[in-house]
C-alpha cells in the first residue's frame, strides 16, 4: 500500500508537470529546474548568468527554498523578476508550487524561466515540475563521491555545472573522477567548470544556454 501511495503521488504530480511545460510552450518559455545540494551555489551561478546576459535573453526566477527571501532579495537586485516559494518544511518544489506561483511572473516577457530547487540531493531529481531540462550544480567542496552515492540527479540532467573550481587547490576532490563518474551514469551530460568569484567558465555555460533557448520549438 505505501508504495502504491507514492506512486500515485508522483503520477499526480507528473501528470500537473505536464500541464505547466504546456503552459510554459504556448507562451515561448524555456524553463530549467535548477537543482543541487546545500550551498553549493546556486543563486551565485544565476547571479553571474544573469550578468553574463546582460538583457539579451529575459530572465525570470523562481527561488525555492524552506524558509526566508535572502535568495529571491539577491535576485531582485538585479532588476529580475522573480517569485519566492517556502516550502516549509518540505525538501523540494513539485509541480502544484509552481503552477500557484506562475501568474505571478510577467512569463510573456520572458525567455527563460529558472526554477532554483530546495537544496537537497534526492527529492528535486523525483518531481517534474513543467521544465524543458534539469541542471544540476555540484560545488568542488562536495567531494567526487557523489555522482555514484546521487545518481538519480546526475541521470535526469542535461547539465551540470562544477561550480566553485577556484577551491581546487585547497581540497583532496578529483575533478576528472566527477567528471568520469557522472558521464558513466549519463553519457550525454554537458559538464561546465565554473567559478562564480573569477568568473571561470561562466561564458562558456552562457553560450549553450543561448544555444538551447533559441532552438526552442
Amino acid at each position: 500500500m505505501k508504495v502504491k501511495v507514492v506512486t500515485n503521488i508522483l503520477e499526480a504530480n507528473d501528470r500537473l508537470a505536464a500541464e505547466n511545460q504546456k503552459i510554459f510552450d504556448e507562451l515561448g518559455v524555456f524553463v530549467i529546474n535548477l537543482m543541487s545540494g546545500p550551498g553549493a551555489g546556486k543563486t551565485s551561478v544565476l547571479e553571474s548568468t544573469i550578468k553574463e546576459v546582460n538583457g539579451k535573453i529575459k530572465i525570470g526566477v523562481i527561488e525555492g527554498d524552506i524558509a526566508g527571501d535572502d535568495d529571491a532579495r539577491r535576485i531582485e537586485s538585479l532588476n529580475i523578476p522573480v517569485v519566492q516559494i517556502n516550502t516549509g518544511g518540505a525538501c523540494h518544489l513539485d509541480a502544484n508550487m509552481i503552477r500557484v506561483v506562475m501568474n505571478e511572473l510577467p512569463l510573456k516577457d520572458i525567455d527563460l524561466l529558472f526554477i532554483e530547487n530546495v537544496g537537497n540531493l534526492v527529492c528535486p531529481a523525483e518531481f517534474n515540475v513543467g521544465e524543458d531540462i534539469k541542471v544540476m550544480l555540484l560545488s568542488i567542496a562536495e567531494g567526487h563521491d557523489k555522482p555514484l552515492k546521487y545518481p538519480l540527479m546526475f541521470q535526469t540532467s542535461s547539465a551540470l555545472i562544477l561550480n566553485k573550481i577556484d577551491l581546487l587547490p585547497y581540497t583532496n576532490a578529483d575533478i576528472q573522477k566527477i567528471k568520469k563518474d557522472a558521464l558513466s551514469l549519463n553519457p550525454g551530460l554537458k559538464i561546465f567548470e565554473v567559478s562564480c568569484k573569477t568568473g571561470e567558465g561562466v561564458s562558456e555555460w552562457v553560450k549553450w544556454l543561448y544555444s538551447i533557448v533559441n532552438n526552442k520549438p
